[in-house]
């Protein structure tokens, strides 16, 4: 991807109109937290998969088995990964999970990120 689309999908993240994609797979609070996003199409076809995507505030668990890279654009929230310290996350935080990387997502003010996933080197 060049420099100028990555610039380009940062400046109109933070407005674009997202999709209903509905709750998250393992809610872990009522109401359940519902999510919202876009896929960027021009990636189809590669090993990545990347993105546009925001969460209501509450709990659930992270079902993700791809490594991904976000960039928070707005919102504050609390991974707590079943093995190691809690880690805030709020606007303006980039993070790396690694696959395979489980716990519990508390998210307290919606939550709006940019993110890459895919699959780690075996």
């Amino acid at each position: 991807m060049a420099i100028a689309q990555l610039d380009q999908i940062l400046a109109t993240a933070a407005s674009a109109t997202l999709e209903d994609w509905g709750q998250v797979g393992l809610p872990l609070s009522d109401p359940p937290c519902t999510l919202r996003g876009i896929k960027l199409p021009h990636l189809k076809g590669h090993a990545v998969e990347a993105g546009i995507w925001e969460c209501s505030p509450g709990r659930y668990r992270r079902q993700v088995v791809r490594a991904e890279t976000m960039h928070i654009l707005s919102g504050t929230a609390v991974f707590k990964p079943d093995h190691g310290e809690a880690l805030t996350l709020q606007a303006g935080d980039v993070f790396f999970f690694d696959a395979q990387t489980h716990g519990e997502w508390e998210i307290q003010v919606a939550l709006r990120k940019v993110y890459l996933m895919y699959d780690a080197p075996g």
